[in-house]
């Protein structure tokens, strides 16, 4: 693989849009960095850019996944690495935005993913359960008695790979040239942002889309991002409109905060304030960067 960047940051930053300028100045195409923004439906709730917002700029990975479909990591390194191939190949320049780190470093890192080749029921079992079932395969697992989630994907992983998650292959070495740029602003006006989306959101048909998708399976795919599975809270009658709306914005700041914290530890990440009164000042601080980098 060649030189590829990379755009990440916590939700609400910016991301798409100086992505989109960057492509402009670099001859770019942008690759899907959303572990959400691959399913199609799922538009408004997951801030997904709109054909409008593209601005003409080629997109990739976003909506080619049904909400049934257990669109995994493993599909996703390989999808993105092809797609990066496919770019270099045409002379352009990749350009990976997105704030789902772990996307972002198993299609540039080398990762070794097994395919998920068989859902299971867990439904039965409690966490306490479900969690001696993993120590007693996996005694070195680090996940955590409450993360439920990640406990199945991990039992999973053992029942279709005949071997612990613990000794999957993670590596430092990175397969390509890569620059990785990551936006930040100041935490209150982050927040500020945040929830002016969300209302935003609302505003652009949120529920709508929500009592769409409330129809269908309730599959991984619609209970895994915020914003449905808060909505799906209301339309079962357990919580208000306004309590769905401000638990919506309380998760959204807490996963910004998660990301921030991910990135920061994770990746070797130059950091830009975002100048929101005039994004191409930052645009230009980057491109510059970039060229001097180079």
């Amino acid at each position: 693989m060649s030189k590829v960047i990379v755009v990440c940051g916590p939700t609400g930053v910016g991301k798409s849009k100086v992505a989109i300028e960057l492509a402009k100045k670099l001859n770019g195409e942008i690759i899907n960095a959303d572990s959400q923004q691959v399913y199609k439906g799922m538009n408004i709730g997951t801030a997904k850019v709109t054909k409008e917002e593209q601005e003409g700029i080629e997109h990739h990975l976003l909506n080619i996944a049904n909400i049934t479909d257990d669109y995994s990591v493993y599909n996703y390194q390989s999808d993105c690495r092809k797609t990066i191939v496919d770019i270099v190949s045409r002379g352009k320049t990749p350009i990976l935005v997105g704030g789902t780190g772990l996307y972002i470093k198993a299609a540039l890192y080398d990762y070794d993913f097994n395919d998920e080749e068989e859902n299971y029921d867990y439904s039965e079992y409690t966490n306490e359960e479900l969690y001696k079932q993993l120590t007693d395969v996996d005694p070195k697992t680090r996940v955590h008695i409450n993360n439920r989630k990640r406990i199945e994907r991990a039992l999973t992983f053992y029942k279709n790979n005949n071997k612990p998650q613990s000794n999957n292959k993670k590596s430092e070495t990175l397969l390509c040239d890569a620059v990785f740029i990551g936006l930040t602003t100041d935490r209150d006006k982050l927040y500020k942002i945040i929830n002016s989306r969300v209302d935003k959101m609302i505003d652009n048909g949120l529920i709508e889309e929500a009592k769409e998708l409330y129809s269908k399976e309730k599959t991984r795919a619609l209970l895994t991002p915020i914003c449905y599975k808060e909505l799906f809270e209301h339309f079962d009658g357990n919580i208000t409109k306004e309590e769905a709306i401000e638990l919506i914005k309380k998760r959204s700041r807490k996963y910004a905060k998660r990301q921030y914290t991910w990135f920061r530890n994770q990746l070797d990440v130059n950091w830009y304030e975002v100048d929101f009164d005039n994004v191409d000042n930052t645009i230009e601080d980057i491109v510059d960067y970039l060229e001097w980098s180079k």
